[in-house]
């Protein structure tokens, strides 16, 4: 039953023919609709294209004013927003102060999975009915940046529907807000049949002003797992656009007349983690102990990954081989930490010996279906070149996600990008004990240092850009020397649509359609 309403639904979006209609197909879905309950990348591609932001960022990747026209520290603590007059919600409310007061509320409260953005906010305060200011508890520089993803819901709307806080999807909890949206965005919900369609359509009160001759005015997110069933409809011209373009598939549609390609490097990086939290891994035929908790073990996991062979091999030299958790883009970038350690199995088989593992041991490694679980496989392969034994296991990226965050895998692959364009997220995301004052919110692998707990700390009050910069370098610095995580890749992304499509190919990988054209 479940593939026939899989099939008709592909049909309806097949039958399509406005040209107009913008058909986006990748490999899945939203895990909600809720703009502050999840915090990954395929979410915020559908509810980016409803809700808005205070501070938005361009195609250029320069902050610009989005439901915010300026903004200004007026005080070390205190940033001040000036906002858009008459605009309005898709249900015809107006938004105003209220509705940012209580969005600002809304991202730091312990259902959100957005408190990375606001990590450093206090409270936000209605000055006027159109003015609000930012109160933060440490001096932060970045906050334009980090409100960036940030957006803005309708409080009466929210409060009306029982959806005053984020949807709790850890605990797997329903909220109307989950399934229903009301922004202020260039486009509205029209329909949605989570993991396989959802349609937006254009909203012809948007601020930003109504669609031109060949602006997109529906947006229909197709989710279609399969490789081969993706790049076939796009080559039947069923689909317009396919995001997640597998790497063996780029140089057949680059010759084919019809299609084009962009290529380009992303701002995410693929990286590996452990459990270290627990005494015992709960999927390794270790009784009593943990291997990852040594860091000789993450040490020989790190040195026995070729990650040259997997890139011309498996990636057909679209990936850029690194050793740092966050990409050139990013404000605290640091060559010296870029270099990949050597491969060299047999210290690794010595690691191992040492950390009292001479016969290696067993371990599951989950990852997501359709993203990288090729790079995944052959990591497993060369794993057990060392000892270590892989189950690979691969499913749907919304299981994963929630198998990662219920806290039920021992190692699991990830790509993260970091949309501030500042090391202070993956710092704070990743790097920070989980449950330091909302920090760790994404370290489920539970790493933790008190060290680079402290250098955080003091990154997100320091004000002077060459110290914040130190600082920076030397946490990275620690958790490196210990392989808190074990980078991998540099994303580069290839984007494949119709000839008549423009679109700009963004470091961030986001495609939004208020920007796109069909010609």
């Amino acid at each position: 039953m479940a593939v026939l309403a899989a099939t008709l639904a592909f049909a309806s979006v097949a039958a399509d023919t406005d040209a107009k209609a913008f058909r986006f197909a990748t490999t899945s879905d939203a895990a909600t609709l809720d703009p502050h309950a999840n915090n990954a990348f395929f979410t915020y591609l559908i509810t980016g294209q409803i809700y808005e932001p205070l501070v938005d960022r361009g195609d250029d990747l320069k902050v610009m004013p989005g439901l915010a026209l300026r903004w200004e520290r007026v005080e070390p603590t205190r940033w001040r927003f000036w906002l858009r007059e008459g605009v309005r919600f898709h249900n015809g409310n107006a938004f105003d102060a209220d509705d940012v007061v209580f969005s600002i509320a809304r991202a730091t409260s312990p259902t959100s999975n957005f408190t990375i953005y606001v990590d450093t906010v206090e409270r936000a305060e209605k000055v006027s009915p159109y003015v609000v200011d930012l109160v933060t508890r440490v001096p932060d520089a970045v906050i334009p940046d980090k409100l960036t993803r940030v957006l803005m819901m309708d409080k009466e709307w929210s409060e009306a529907n029982g959806a005053a806080r984020p949807q709790n999807l850890r605990d797997r909890e329903e909220t109307f807000a989950a399934r229903n949206a009301n922004g202020t965005g260039p486009f509205m919900l029209r329909s949605r049949e989570p993991d396989v369609r959802t349609v937006l359509a254009r909203n012809p009160d948007w601020w930003g002003g109504p669609a031109g001759p060949t602006d997109v005015t529906e947006w229909q997110h197709v989710v279609i797992a399969s490789d081969a069933t993706r790049i076939a409809a796009l080559l039947s011209g069923e689909v317009d656009f396919v995001h997640t373009v597998p790497h063996q598939d780029v140089a057949r549609l680059q010759r084919d007349q019809r299609l084009k390609v962009l290529v380009g490097q992303e701002n995410r990086t693929m990286w590996l983690a452990m459990d270290q939290e627990r005494d015992e891994l709960g999927s390794s035929n270790i009784r009593g102990r943990n291997p990852f908790k040594d860091a000789r073990v993450r040490e020989a996991v790190a040195i026995s990954i070729d990650m040259e062979a997997i890139r011309t091999r498996v990636l057909r030299g679209l990936a850029v081989p690194t050793a740092s958790m966050w990409t050139q883009f990013v404000t605290g970038y640091d060559p010296a930490y870029a270099t990949r350690p050597a491969v060299d199995r047999e210290r690794a088989k010595r690691l191992l010996a040492e950390a009292g593992y001479p016969d290696g041991f067993e371990v599951a490694l989950d990852c997501p279906a359709g993203a990288y679980d090729g790079v995944c496989q052959a990591a497993a392969a060369m794993l057990a070149q060392i000892g270590i034994r892989v189950r690979l296991e691969v499913m749907p990226n919304s299981v994963f996600i929630q198998k990662i965050r219920e806290g039920r895998s021992s190692f699991y692959g990830l790509t993260w990008g970091v949309p501030t364009f500042d090391a202070l997220y993956t710092l704070r995301g990743i790097m920070m004990t989980r449950g330091q004052a909302g920090g760790g919110s994404w370290n489920w692998g539970g790493y933790s240092n008190p060290r680079v707990d402290a250098l955080i700390r003091e990154i997100e009050a320091a004000t002077d850009p060459e110290k914040r910069t130190a600082l920076i370098h030397e946490a990275q610095r620690v958790h490196n020397g210990e392989f808190g995580h074990i980078p991998l890749y540099h994303l580069m992304i290839p984007f494949a649509m119709k000839a008549n499509i423009v679109v700009t190919h963004r470091a961030d990988n986001l495609v939004f359609g208020r920007s796109v054209r069909v010609e």
